[in-house]
């Protein structure tokens, strides 16, 4: 798929040249960091020194004390509380962190997710049921809970109290529960609106804390939940989630708690855990639970307290990530084969698939595998409950939330974020949301968007890959959305003569480069999937690349090598 590369803006001279005379950098590591929103010494301080100490004050939050005085309330009285959240890796580690931390509190609590399948997204009729038959009086809602005014009002009349600690997008109305946490609350005006649902899991239990007394030492260790909740909810990683994942990632790779232990043991894991490690590795296995059967499973890993009990319910739940893989790889497949026999489905700016047999499971991969070949906004139904429902996924610039708002009359519900979303509407409304969000798109999408495009940071020269350079930009680390990993272009490289193609079906392309053949300095690389290069790559022909700065062990030696992301001749 032809690509577009789009060059980012340099930082501002003036900003730029003072923040290399502050922090002694040449202008290419400066610019970096302006690009990035570090412009000065403390900013650039607080980037590469993260302090726990930089996190805000949590009753800055909107309704924390309230949410905070009814918890301590619930103490006292010796209440019933029930810690809920959704079936993905955001909501189980939530639900996760805020159990383990208030069960040595309270007398009796336990912890509810609903099931995909019956239940669907968010709070259900059938949770707040059971919570009232079981006498529970508060429900803790994590991850989700912003748009359920109906089923807490119903939940109100049952003589149930919430607490609302959410991140999506609010609706105009909030529900009436005893306090609504979330940053993106237009009246709140806490400093990070960007948080996860783990991280705001995690705010409540800090402002818990504080009101009590507590050390702050003792939510520690719940920080690896919060690092894999953010890398797995790819939300940016600047400012107080670049804290929570920094400390997070140290927590992960020295002390993790036991399930999280057996999940890296089963993914491979061994060493220098990083936010790619837990999107790739960590975060599908536990995904799996509530993809294949149900998200209580990954809740039991994430808080089992020995590694018998953890290796029993990790290898459960490592057969059904492999089950989990099976189904998206089929329905992807056919997805695909659908829209490529389909000259009006080729033809749209939108994808949207509806198959009544297609597993509820997996259909959000499947709509972000079916843009990596038909790069446009996609949704991918399928029948539940009597019900379509399904998942969306955007491309750069498109915000899929506004499109599907534009449709919600056809809708039962929805909800979700710019770039991804779920929703559920009647089957007889399929063809005119089509219809309608096809329309949507159509208006509101430039050409520019439906072409993927490469963002790249810089033109340097090979030769500015030094040493100091690479350990400079490893220190940019943790990587994420705003602070993605540098791109770079090298214009008019070279062959070495060594280049090669690799793999079991020489599919890959193993680079051996340079700026200029008369001078040596020579630079590995791998792109994969672009070994039919290597006819053009060897014949002495220059050409562009773009690429990102990685660390490559091989028989016990250590070099920096070029991940290349696109070459053009």
């Amino acid at each position: 798929m032809e690509k577009r590369w789009v060059i980012n803006e340099p930082g501002d001279d003036e900003t730029v040249s003072t923040l290399m005379d502050s922090l002694g950098v040449d202008r290419l590591v400066a610019n970096l960091l302006v690009q990035r929103g570090v412009t000065s010494f403390d900013s650039a301080k607080k980037f590469f020194r993260p302090s726990l100490n930089d996190l805000h004050d949590p009753f800055l939050m909107k309704d924390m004390d309230k949410a905070v005085d009814r918890i301590i309330t619930a103490i006292q009285n010796q209440e019933r509380v029930m810690v809920y959240g959704d079936y993905d890796v955001d909501g189980t580690t939530s639900v996760s962190l805020v159990y383990t931390y208030l069960k040595e509190h309270f007398d009796f609590i336990d912890y509810y997710i609903p099931d995909r399948y019956s239940e669907g997204y968010g709070i259900s009729k059938t949770g707040i049921d059971y919570a009232a038959e079981n006498k529970f009086s508060l429900i803790i809602a994590l991850d989700c809970g912003i748009k359920a005014v109906e089923k807490i009002a119903y939940a109100k009349e049952k003589g149930l109290d919430f607490i609302v600690c959410d991140h999506h997008t609010p609706a105009d109305t909030l529900p009436e529960a005893v306090a609504v946490l979330d940053p993106k609350r237009v009246d709140c005006d806490y400093p990070s609106d960007e948080l996860s649902g783990c991280g705001v899991g995690f705010k409540l239990m800090q402002g818990f804390a504080k009101q009590k007394g507590l050390p702050f030492e003792g939510l520690v260790p719940l920080l690896d939940l919060v690092a894999v909740s953010i890398a797995s909810d790819i939300v940016p990683i600047i400012g107080e989630n670049r804290v929570l994942a920094h400390f997070g990632l140290i927590q992960l790779n020295n002390t993790p708690r036991v399930g999280l232990k057996t999940i890296l043991n089963l993914a491979g894991v061994e060493k220098d855990l990083m936010i790619n490690d837990i999107v790739f590795k960590v975060g599908p296995r536990i995904n799996a639970a509530g993809r294949i059967q149900s998200g209580n499973r990954a809740v039991q890993l994430l808080i089992a307290d020995t590694m018998d009990s953890a290796k029993l319910i990790g290898d459960t739940i490592n057969v059904m990530n492999e089950d989990r893989k099976e189904l998206d790889h089929t329905i992807t497949d056919e997805a695909l084969d659908r829209v490529a026999k389909n000259k009006k489905l080729l033809a749209k700016k939108s994808t949207v698939l509806f198959d009544r047999n297609w597993h509820k499971g997996v259909i959000g991969i499947v709509a972000s595998r079916m843009i990596e070949t038909y790069y446009k906004p996609t949704i991918i139904l399928t029948e539940s409950n009597g019900f379509a429902t399904g998942s969306a996924r955007s491309v750069d610039g498109f915000d899929l939330y506004n499109a599907i708002s534009e449709c919600s009359d056809l809708l039962e519900n929805f909800g979700g974020h710019k770039y991804a979303a779920g929703l559920t509407m009647k089957i007889e409304n399929v063809g005119e949301f089509q219809k309608r969000f096809e329309d949507y798109v159509v208006n509101n999408i430039s050409e520019d968007m439906l072409v993927p495009q490469v963002k790249i940071d810089a033109s340097i020269k090979l030769s500015d890959i030094t040493p100091k350079f690479f350990r400079i930009i490893k220190q940019f680390e943790p990587f994420g959305p705003k602070n993605m990993t540098p791109i770079f272009v090298s214009e008019q490289i070279l062959d070495y003569g060594y280049s090669r193609p690799v793999g079991r079906n020489k599919e890959h392309l193993k680079l051996s480069v340079v700026d200029d053949i008369r001078e040596g300095d020579v630079k590995a690389g791998i792109a994969f999937s672009m070994g039919k290069l290597y006819p053009k790559i060897s014949s002495g022909a220059p050409f562009d690349v773009c690429y990102s700065l990685q660390e490559n062990e091989y028989m016990g030696k250590v070099e920096t090598q070029l991940m290349v992301r696109d070459i053009k001749f």
